[in-house]
């Protein structure tokens, strides 16, 4: 059995690391948690300008946009996924503005849309937030409140947002709000645009039991922004905000992060003597076997989606399934670690300065977060397997 690329693919890979040994000192190291600040950040964002640049991040966006402009082509994604992986070098920015608001732009934007927010945001210059759930319209999205009313040639905005990450930093929310009282449910939704400096926009941050405010409240009072930042058209917004969901999705179970994340799990086994022992040798054996899965997972979607096939239900398992595996690696990487493993991140003695007590607490909420895993697990018995839906409870009264 020949599993090699073939010539033309080889010498694609070469290129990959040839760029990857000229550009050695301007790289940045693959990571556990992608956020940083100050000289951090401005160093992330050189190299994210490089690897635009080089068609190594954003390369199918079309260059009238900022992007690359490369045809799609699956082994060549694969190939280059794999070299940076095993160089440790980070394959640049991934956010809520590249990975979820851009492949929904593109999809559902105007062409000035496009040419206004496409570019500054891929390059790192253009931060969003993603305005979607409320106190009382979590999992049940299309319950949303917050009002959206047309007044001339702008639409005045007022409610409430909640769990809202990056908030403090955003430039720019993509919003779902509801445009028509009078419409269905799911009818009346309204995808928007919104500059977080708006007059009547405040922001409060939550405080996480990381002890840091990574989400954040958002109230909205009399805002207003110009009906031309819709995206769609009027009453579409759910459609134009689950393809954002799917986008969102794929960007929590990134196969790429995980596999990083399992490397340096196994360093820290190595490094701690855990690999002598057979009780951490079957759990790294196991979620091994469970990344490996999730690796091929995700090359039958990028397929389907190379393809223009829908890939149904099969998409929502990859979320499910890499917020899950990356609590268990880290979960694996504390449990070698013995006492170390509780340290704080500012001891002593605490390794790779905290982060993998950090990212056991960031990843278990992740489970929550972008779709409850409970959900997930109901959407894809009941449109995948065809089983009963769940009993609904009895209707609240006031």
């Amino acid at each position: 059995m020949d599993l090699s690329f073939g010539a033309e693919y080889e010498a694609f890979a070469e290129e990959v690391r040839a760029f990857l040994r000229k550009h050695k000192n301007d790289s940045i190291s693959s990571s556990l948690n992608m956020a940083g600040s100050g000289e951090e950040a401005a160093r992330m964002k050189k190299w994210q300008e490089i690897l635009v640049e080089n068609g190594y991040a954003a390369r199918t966006i079309p260059s009238e946009y900022g992007g690359y402009g490369a045809e799609p082509d699956l082994l060549k994604t694969v190939i280059i996924d794999e070299e940076f992986r095993k160089a440790g070098i980070s394959r640049g920015l991934s956010n809520q503005g590249i990975s979820m608001f851009v492949p929904t732009l593109l999809q559902y934007g105007t062409e000035e849309q496009k040419q206004a927010y496409v570019g500054p945001t891929i390059r790192g210059d253009m931060i969003w937030c993603q305005g979607y759930s409320e106190p009382d319209a979590g999992s049940d999205l299309a319950s949303l409140r917050t009002s959206a009313v047309l007044d001339g040639d702008e639409y005045v905005i007022n409610g409430q947002k909640i769990w809202t990450s990056t908030a403090v930093e955003a430039d720019m929310m993509f919003l779902l709000a509801r445009t028509d009282p009078d419409a269905g449910k799911h009818a009346g939704i309204s995808y928007l645009i919104v500059p977080m400096d708006r007059t009547g926009i405040e922001v409060r941050p939550l405080k996480t039991m990381l002890g840091t405010a990574s989400f954040n409240e958002v109230f909205f009072e009399d805002v207003r922004i110009p009906r031309t930042n819709i995206v769609g058209e009027p009453g579409q917004g759910w459609e134009v905000g689950r393809a954002t969901l799917v986008h969102e999705r794929n960007m929590l179970g990134d196969t790429s992060q995980t596999e990083n994340m399992l490397k340096r799990c196994v360093d820290v086994l190595r490094d701690y003597g855990a690999l002598e022992s057979p009780v951490f040798r079957d759990r790294l054996m196991r979620i091994e076997a469970r990344v490996l899965a999730m690796k091929y997972h995700a090359m039958r979607l990028l397929t389907d989606r190379l393809k223009q096939r829908h890939p149904g239900v099969a998409g929502l398992i990859t979320k499910l399934n890499g917020c899950q595996l990356n609590h268990d690696i880290c979960a694996l990487a504390v449990d070698a670690m013995g006492e170390f493993g509780v340290l704080k991140r500012d001891s002593k003695y605490v390794r790779d300065e905290g982060v993998w007590q950090s990212q056991y607490m960031f990843t278990l909420g992740l489970i929550i977060g972008g779709g409850t895993a409970q959900i997930q697990r109901n959407i894809i018995g009941e449109i995948g397997l065809g089983l009963p839906r769940e009993p609904k409870g009895p209707e609240r009264t006031a």
